[in-house]
């Protein structure tokens, strides 16, 4: 899939992550637009996003994500999220 890649980090990935900001979120559902890149690593919680042509994409704690910059989509916050992020 182009728009979003799921994947299982490296220790590497995972100790770089941990300099980036962080971002929490509690349960809930909300719009979302990609103007730019983001990459992040998530901590905790559990999520499934629907993209604008209706792929639902899963990611939870453990995981390393990446949306590409113009990707349209709705949050699905299953359990509270916390991940490390950054932009570009």
């Amino acid at each position: 899939m182009g728009k979003v890649r799921i994947w299982k980090p490296t220790d590497d990935e995972i100790k770089e992550a941990k300099s980036w900001n962080t971002w929490s979120k509690e349960e809930s559902t909300f719009d979302w637009y990609y103007d730019e890149p983001e990459q992040f690593y998530v901590v905790e919680g559990e999520v499934e996003v629907e993209l604008d042509d209706g792929t639902k994409v899963k990611f939870g704690a453990g995981d390393m994500v990446r949306f590409e910059s113009g990707v349209s989509c709705t949050w699905h916050v299953k359990k509270k999220i916390f991940k490390h992020y950054k932009m570009g």
